[in-house]
């Protein structure tokens, strides 16, 4: 099948079926995939203008609703972070759209971006690994309730105010700092926009590093920060297209509504399957695919 708006002749199967795993992989940690659907749409599939990044965008608004339908239902979608997440990510997502428009349209150092990206958000899974492991005698480590334990991973949310967010998780209470959390979503929407995804894929393994928080209980509030910043992020690139008709701008709906098919597929079952997984078996999975990409980018630019 040819694509009209990207160019692209695949079979229609493959964004369906490459959707679906990537995001039944990445939705365990609160991620859509995006951020490793880019890489397989620029290397893979050679799409590399701007508009790729506008039809990542397309791809979560398609595939993130049933992941969070989920943890809704498990009662495990913190809404304080959720909307701290939103409300600051939201004008970053505007701001990075443009820049990737007028400032990184050629995709050769766009892909060294990419792979910094990657770096950093690789850098702090490990990071997370090897504190955890060197966590002093006496700690509990992030595990998984046991299977008949499903009230065990209900989240009760303490606190919310602009100086914290606080909520009981598994008989212990977690916070952050409110303005901390915003704060970073900007900078983290801005990085999200020109990259096209959403910023969950930055913010998830952030807060879980530095704010301590448990990796079971970020994973919705991430998706559904993504899901929100992506129809910002698409609407944002629709319009740029109007300003920009000599670059292919505007995001290639079909392409990305077929990616969205199978990742809300994905999407769900990882969601289920989450509660099951070890947290460190979720950072250890997800570095290796994000180091792995990002030294590919790196060997790309530098040939």
């Amino acid at each position: 099948m040819l694509f009209p708006v990207s160019g692209i002749e695949v079979s229609q199967i493959v964004p369906v079926i490459t959707g679906f795993y990537v995001s039944l992989f990445t939705s365990v940690g609160g991620i859509s995939g995006a951020f490793l659907l880019l890489p397989f749409q620029m290397s893979v599939l050679g799409y590399t203008s701007p508009a790729v990044s506008a039809t990542n965008q397309v791809f979560n608004i398609v595939a993130i609703p049933s992941g969070v339908y989920r943890y809704l239902k498990e009662g495990r979608m913190v809404w304080p972070l959720t909307i701290a997440v939103a409300v600051g990510t939201l004008p970053g997502v505007f701001i990075g759209a443009w820049i990737r428009v007028v400032h990184l349209p050629d995709p050769r150092p766009f892909k060294l971006f990419v792979a910094c990206v990657l770096l950093y958000i690789g850098s702090k899974l490990v990071h997370g690994l090897v504190t955890q492991k060197i966590r002093p005698s006496g700690t509990k480590p992030n595990l998984p309730a046991p299977k008949n334990a499903e009230s065990d991973f209900t989240v009760t949310v303490r606190e919310f105010s602009l100086a914290r967010i606080a909520y009981t998780f598994q008989n212990a209470t977690h916070s952050c700092p409110t303005v901390a959390v915003f704060a970073l979503s900007l900078v983290v929407g801005i990085i999200g926009g020109i990259y096209g995804i959403g910023g969950g894929a930055i913010m998830a393994p952030f807060i879980v590093s530095f704010f301590r928080l448990p990796v079971h209980t970020i994973s919705g509030a991430a998706l559904m920060g993504t899901f929100l910043t992506s129809i910002a992020g698409v609407t944002f690139y629709t319009l740029l297209a109007l300003n920009h008709p000599e670059q292919s701008v505007a995001p290639d709906w079909i392409l990305g509504a077929l990616f969205g098919i199978g990742g809300a597929a994905g999407m769900y079952c990882g969601a289920c399957c989450q509660k099951y997984v070890p947290a460190t078996g979720i950072r250890a999975m997800l570095a290796v695919s994000i180091l792995g990409t990002a030294c590919k980018y790196v060997l790309e630019y530098l040939r």
